[in-house]
């Protein structure tokens, strides 16, 4: 890719000149609140695919000619349907609204939605003759497709259901190390003193007795509609956890934790961040299914004081002892390739400016 001129994420006027220039192809016209600071909403078509397995195309072959080949049966979501999480989770393809036609410059990566994470629900997006998931090629042109995955929750979909996000970049916009330490004595991104490692490290908080430092998902509940907020009382599908003594958690196997970072997150306008994979050598679980930070998340010029990175944490086949202030996630950040001229929490609906632990939009807790 050529990164001839300027390098960096493109902000909402950015995103919506692409839409105007047809390189956007929604099959519908956006919804008001759908371009974000520094990425898109991604809708979901009007049907399903339940497959018999994840699959990645490779360079030969289309998604569509995939799913032609693996379907097992055909769901429409017009009025809404269930998709069901399974022993070894349910494994649904739905062809986006939204389709691309990328300059040659522009890239693009996608990730859940946070609040789609926060539900354990797995999604990842596929282009036509894609070697990996989440990544679009620069100069991409065609179809989109989400791969979802239901873990815990059974949950009601439709078509224009946001479940996913993109986001749009010119050439390499990320920070290294030294960058980052600079952008830091500049304006802190944490508090306190940063662990800078390929990236702004972030730990667990599990500190203080009798409070509640995260959320365990039951089994067997109700559905979740992914499209209605503040619909559902939390102690129906969650436990809260409390911590007494030694301030250590032990994850139970195949288990769906939300958990919160010790950190409070600045991002400030003119960068974005990114949760990125951590290394899987320091423990036997996986945090954060939802990445994306956008300008302006816990920052004083949007209203923030520092927010919490809330972390969705499943462990795998065996149990797991999370300790306070063991590090599980780092934060990686990109500058914009201009300021977006609205910001993260300034009269635009976030939901999770100044968070602390917080499930999704769709629980009431109390």
């Amino acid at each position: 890719m050529a990164e001839d001129g300027p390098t960096g994420i493109l902000p909402a006027h950015r995103i919506a000149a692409l839409a105007e220039a047809g390189q956007i192809r929604p099959a519908t016209p956006f919804d008001a609140d759908q371009i974000q600071p520094a990425s898109l909403d991604l809708r979901l078509g009007p049907v399903a695919y339940r497959v018999r397995a994840s699959f990645l195309p490779g360079p030969s072959a289309t998604v569509a000619e995939r799913i032609e080949a693996l379907k097992l049966h055909e769901i429409d979501l017009t009025s809404g349907a269930l998709l069901e999480p399974g022993r070894s989770g349910g494994v649904y393809i739905v062809p986006l609204i939204e389709e691309l036609a990328l300059p040659a410059d522009i890239a693009a990566a996608t990730n859940p939605k946070s609040s789609t994470g926060r539900l354990d629900v797995f999604t990842r997006v596929i282009t036509d003759r894609s070697r990996e998931f989440d990544t679009v090629a620069a100069g991409y042109t065609g179809q989109l497709y989400l791969e979802i995955s239901p873990r815990t929750f059974p949950i009601i979909v439709r078509a224009g259901s946001r479940l996913s996000q993109i986001r749009f970049r010119r050439g390499n916009a990320r920070l290294d190390d030294t960058a980052l330490k600079a952008l830091h004595a500049e304006t802190p991104l944490v508090d306190g003193d940063p662990q800078i490692a390929d990236g702004l490290m972030l730990s667990i908080d599990l500190g203080g007795d009798e409070r509640t430092v995260g959320y365990r998902a039951k089994r067997h509940t109700g559905l979740v509609d992914v499209d209605r907020r503040d619909a559902y009382d939390m102690h129906e599908f969650w436990e809260p956890i409390a911590i007494r003594g030694r301030r250590e958690l032990i994850l139970d196997p195949d288990q769906f934790y939300i958990l919160v970072s010790r950190e409070a997150v600045h991002v400030p306008p003119d960068y974005a961040a990114e949760m990125v994979p951590f290394d899987p050598l320091v423990g036997e679980f996986r945090v954060h299914y939802a990445g994306f930070f956008d300008p302006g998340f816990g920052h004083s010029e949007s209203g923030g004081a520092g927010s919490r990175a809330v972390l969705e944490v499943r462990s795998h086949e065996i149990p797991f002892i999370l300790e306070h202030g063991q590090s599980v996630g780092r934060l990686v950040y990109e500058h914009m390739l201009e300021r977006p001229r609205e910001l993260y929490g300034q009269g635009i609906g976030s939901h999770y400016q100044a968070q602390g632990l917080k499930l999704s939009k769709h629980f009431r807790v109390g």
